[in-house]
């Protein structure tokens, strides 16, 4: 049976965001992983393939149970975490999961990234907090993050990487993008004396220039 070409659509846009992540910087090898709502279900990039051998009917439809069919690869080990994140957020349709490498030293060294700068709001809040640690793949992860990101769309995970969730894969990749900018600045502040914090009330502001911010039409 041909799959709808909806679906085709989406598995391409999965192909296009894992090989974008790479081009950019923000991943390599076999790490990261993209997954975008579908039916009652999740598409999701599979185990252990480069994004240079991606291929679209490769990408794997895991139901809301979580089944996928009998001739489909083993989907992401951290499927767990997409699951969970796609669950609590009916506000949001993509995750990607990348580790970018600012990020990922901030991650490593226990270090949320505080309000230093106004685009640290496209996370949807004054800072980009950490998700404690857990294992890989397993569920105590997948709890973690859903916890920490609460309304926000990005955080840090301890000694992992960087998640985000958001209402559509660009967003979420234009996120991700500027997660690990906003990572690189801190790390750089932090190596001649820390930085600036900007106030509750200044990120306020920002975030209000942010609703007025681009084309509404």
């Amino acid at each position: 049976m041909p799959r709808i070409e909806n679906e085709e659509t989406r598995r391409a846009q999965i192909v296009s965001a894992m090989r974008r992540m790479e081009a950019r910087g923000l991943n390599r090898g076999t790490t990261g992983n993209v997954s975008v709502r579908h039916e009652k279900g999740m598409l999701i990039t599979p185990s252990g393939i480069t994004a240079e051998h991606l291929t679209a009917d490769q990408i794997v439809f895991l139901d809301e149970r979580q089944a996928r069919a009998a001739d489909a690869l083993a989907p992401s080990s951290e499927w767990q975490m997409h699951a969970a994140l796609l669950a609590a957020r009916p506000d949001v349709n993509a995750v990607v999961h990348c580790h970018s490498r600012f990020a990922t030293i901030l991650a490593c060294a226990g270090k949320p990234i505080p309000p230093l700068h106004y685009m640290v709001g496209v996370a949807g809040r004054p800072d980009i907090p950490l998700a404690p640690y857990a294992t890989f793949g397993s569920a105590a992860l997948a709890a973690n993050i859903a916890a920490t990101l609460q309304t926000g769309f990005a955080c840090l995970m301890a000694n992992h990487g960087q998640i985000v969730a958001a209402p559509g894969l660009s967003r979420a990749l234009m996120i991700a993008e500027e997660v690990e900018e906003q990572a690189a600045v801190y790390w750089g502040t932090l190596a001649i004396g820390g930085p600036n914090i900007l106030s509750d009330a200044d990120m306020a502001d920002n975030f209000r220039q942010f609703s007025q911010y681009g084309q509404k039409r």
